[in-house]
């Protein structure tokens, strides 16, 4: 299966039973999440820019001082697919390493 095939109801219940930070919101998942202040806040979207480059696969991201929502989902295929389920995995990990 193609990481740009949408992705099955049951398949996005798991992907986001492992991703307990993200909602679902119609044809995309959200995260809202608060870092220590604006820099690392930008830290952060610079290193998801960094991971949305390499997977060719790019979030809407919204700043307000140092609290940041993503917003995932692949608009050609016309909802979630496996690089939505990916980068928001990879979101996390910047998150926790910030």
């Amino acid at each position: 299966m193609s990481k740009r095939t949408l992705l099955t109801e049951d398949e996005i219940a798991a992907g986001l039973a492992a991703l307990p930070d993200w909602q679902r919101e119609g044809g995309a998942i959200r995260r809202t999440a608060e870092t220590a202040d604006f820099r690392t806040a930008i830290r952060v979207v610079d290193q998801v820019a960094e991971a949305a480059e390499e997977l060719d696969h790019h979030p809407d991201i919204d700043i307000r001082w140092r609290t940041l929502t993503f917003v995932l989902s692949t608009h050609s295929a016309g909802g979630l697919t496996g690089l939505d389920l990916t980068m928001a995995a990879r979101i996390d990990r910047s998150l926790r390493e910030a």
